[in-house]
């Protein structure tokens, strides 16, 4: 097949095109790595603008005098936020797919040594316990070898892994306690407001920084070897 980036021949049983080093189905990977992308950015809209709303809610709540509190004024107030969380947490799943189809072929791709099989690329997110600590440790994994880098570069890589999955997991407790909180009395709403607020914020840092992720391997993987 030619290649898509300079027109050579590529031989059916090599990846690479041998003029360039551009991989053989370069345009359909970064087509993927954009549809992920895009998703992540609409789910880190999202969140942001949730965040934002329930942020407005801060003060007047806060104002009102304890005597006068209405936990059912409260109550339906917040439980549009409730809602949005969970449609958040689909369209999370939905980005969530589409990521392991594009994890799976970037795992593929990838020249360096790589601890575990590709099967752990979907095994590791559903195995109790170990979907804790496998999924970041292959993203880093793929990423360090998609390229030739050095200790520090490699290390910044994996402060970036880390921040990203302490986020979305955090993002996930913190949205679940939103909707648990109950509003009985004003410090409670107070409370629910909060980890409302934090929930969102946590789950569009996550968003961002997969986003991060996806573009810094998906480019390293399209261009040429020595990039």
């Amino acid at each position: 097949m030619p290649c898509g980036l300079c027109g050579d021949i590529i031989p059916a049983e090599v990846t690479r095109c041998p003029g360039c080093g551009a991989w053989a189905r370069r345009r359909d990977f970064r087509a993927l790595g954009i549809g992920v992308f895009m998703l992540l950015g609409f789910n880190a809209f999202m969140a942001l603008g949730s965040g934002i709303s329930l942020i407005r809610l801060v003060r007047p709540l806060a104002s009102v005098p304890q005597d006068s509190y209405d936990e059912a004024v409260t109550g339906r107030t917040l439980a549009p936020y409730a809602d949005v969380f969970v449609i958040s947490e689909v369209l999370a799943g939905v980005t969530g797919v589409l990521f392991l189809c594009w994890l799976w072929r970037a795992y593929g791709q990838a020249e360096g040594w790589i601890s575990r099989g590709r099967s752990w690329v979907v095994l590791g997110w559903f195995l109790p316990i170990a979907n804790l600590w496998i999924p970041p440790r292959l993203v880093h994994e793929i990423w360090a070898a998609s390229g030739r880098f050095h200790i520090l570069q490699r290390h910044r890589f994996g402060a970036l892994v880390t921040a990203w999955w302490v986020t979305a997991l955090s993002s996930v407790l913190l949205m679940e306690g939103f909707r648990a909180a109950d509003t009985e009395t004003l410090g409670d709403a107070l409370l629910a407001v909060h980890l409302g607020i934090a929930g969102a914020a946590a789950l569009a840092l996550a968003a961002t920084l997969c986003m991060a992720l996806v573009f810094q391997i998906t480019r390293l993987q399209v261009g040429h070897p020595e990039d």
